[in-house]
């Protein structure tokens, strides 16, 4: 669904916001949308950006035709007479447009907060997620096993459908799949699911949210007001404490997740068999079947969680065991996560390189062993032994590449000396197809290679895509 879709959708009635002077923080993804639809609805909207370059100036041709003031290089000053902000999620809550707002009385609001309040009288109801890892995968199985029940959603949200597209479009949904990340949870003050999951919390954006309690409170965000149920993850008691915090409607219930055998009001794993033992009749003594692991593409530990999450949200809205056995086995998971790319000489070649920070990688290297992986790039402030501690054991071998592998040898230094390491001294992308192929010199038959880099890839990138892509070619490549 395109912007477009916003305008197409002007109220009738009277609107809150007739009249109102809005400030629109951030042109964009989120920006355009939200910009177009408080113009119809009658407010006197300014957009500012930090930005000033040549998709921003385009940006501000199409707002501007329409009326709407905008101004480009500027995104710290206050435009007098502001009267609510709606900003884009990654703008960070200590900028100086933000304190001025503070100090003025302003609220702040992000697209979703506006979104929600969007809504009409019949909205569809959100399921929730967010976490430091996996929120696309599971928003996708969701919407995956929603569909499987007949049921009209779509999976929205941080997944790069804007959620003001989704609320204000024309076509109609039943239930919608919503993920979430932890900036646009800080600004969404009165969002309230119909049920919501944690799916996992490590260190990451601390930079944007200043501390790791703060990040974790705004991922917690995500539980206020629930209706129905709460999910957390059984293995990481920090998502279960923010469930106890939470202030929920009367009735809603903590529902874990787990890849052991459930325990009451949880999903968890039988002999190989999926188990709902929280949205059940006497769930003290029963147990319902809802698929087998091998129904779920890959089967790596972490994505089987990512399944539980996603069955129990459905589960909570009320959707049959056949549907999410049918979810399961119709999704297909994006490019790049831990996808199988080839076998060559009887190696496995594995692309996840959209394992970007450290608990992404420790996700990923658990699913396989013995490991020769292909590791680097930025670290953005990570700290890796932890990871090298915890994966030691696994690994055949080590190849680094990109700008701050320094930091992941010293950490195979103290905790994996063992373990063979090359340090290729190049940050271009043509270092690829060289890690690939140390990386083969290292493999013995049956081992896995794997790309899981536990770094940001735009040191030699353009994004993690293009990391992938660029294993993949190496790979077809070496097996040429």
């Amino acid at each position: 669904m395109g912007s477009g879709q916003v305008t197409s959708s002007v109220p009738s009635g009277p609107s809150e916001f007739q009249g109102k002077h809005v400030t629109v923080a951030g042109l964009g993804v989120s920006g355009l949308p939200a910009a177009k639809a408080l113009h119809a609805r009658g407010a006197i909207v300014t957009a500012v950006n930090d930005g000033d370059d040549a998709r921003a100036r385009e940006q501000a041709a199409e707002l501007e035709a329409l009326g709407i003031t905008v101004r480009l290089g500027d995104g710290a000053t206050l435009p007098e007479g502001t009267e609510l902000i709606v900003t884009a999620p990654g703008w960070q809550p200590g900028k100086p447009l933000f304190r001025a707002a503070e100090e003025a009385g302003v609220p702040v609001w992000g697209d979703v907060e506006l979104a929600w309040r969007l809504r009409g009288p019949d909205a569809a109801p959100w399921l929730a997620v967010t976490g430091t890892n996996g929120k696309t995968t599971t928003v996708q199985m969701l919407a995956s096993i929603l569909k499987a029940a007949g049921l009209r959603t779509a999976a929205v949200g941080n997944i790069g459908v804007s959620l003001l597209d989704a609320v204000l479009g024309d076509e109609q949904y039943d239930v919608l799949a919503v993920e979430l990340s932890s900036y646009q949870l800080h600004w969404a003050p009165s969002l309230r699911a119909h049920s919501g999951a944690v799916l996992n919390l490590a260190p990451d954006h601390l930079d944007w949210h200043g501390s790791m309690d703060a990040y974790a409170a705004d991922k917690g965000r995500i539980y206020e007001g629930n209706k129905v149920a709460c999910v957390y993850n059984v293995a990481d008691p920090r998502t279960e404490d923010l469930v106890r915090e939470a202030d929920v409607e009367e009735g809603c219930r903590a529902v874990g997740f787990t890849l052991q055998a459930p325990a009451v009001s949880q999903l968890g794993v039988v002999d190989g068999i999926l188990v709902d033992r929280a949205f059940v009749e006497n769930r003290q003594k029963n147990a319902q079947e809802l698929a087998e692991v091998s129904d779920v593409d890959p089967p790596a530990p972490h994505n089987i969680a990512n399944a539980l999450a996603a069955a129990a949200l459905a589960r909570s809205y009320g959707v049959p065991a056949q549907a999410v056995r049918d979810g399961l086995r119709a999704f297909k998971p994006d490019a790049h996560r831990i996808a199988h790319v080839a076998d060559v000489d009887g190696v496995a070649y594995v692309d996840d390189s959209k394992a970007t920070n450290t608990h992404a990688a420790e996700a990923s290297l658990a699913a396989y062993e013995p490991i020769v992986w292909i590791a680097g790039g930025l670290a953005k402030g990570a700290e890796f032994d932890e990871l090298v501690a915890n994966s030691a054991k696994r690994l055949r071998g080590v190849v680094l590449i990109g700008a701050d592998r320094a930091l992941i040898r010293e950490a195979l230094a103290r905790h994996a000396p063992e373990v063979p390491v090359v340090d290729l001294d190049r940050t271009d992308t043509g270092a690829m197809l060289q890690a690939v192929t140390e990386a083969k010199r290292l493999a013995q038959q049956g081992d896995t290679v794997l790309l899981a880099p536990a770094c940001a890839s735009m040191d030699m990138f353009t994004n993690y895509n293009q990391r992938g892509d660029a294993f993949a070619a190496a790979v077809r490549e070496l097996g040429a």
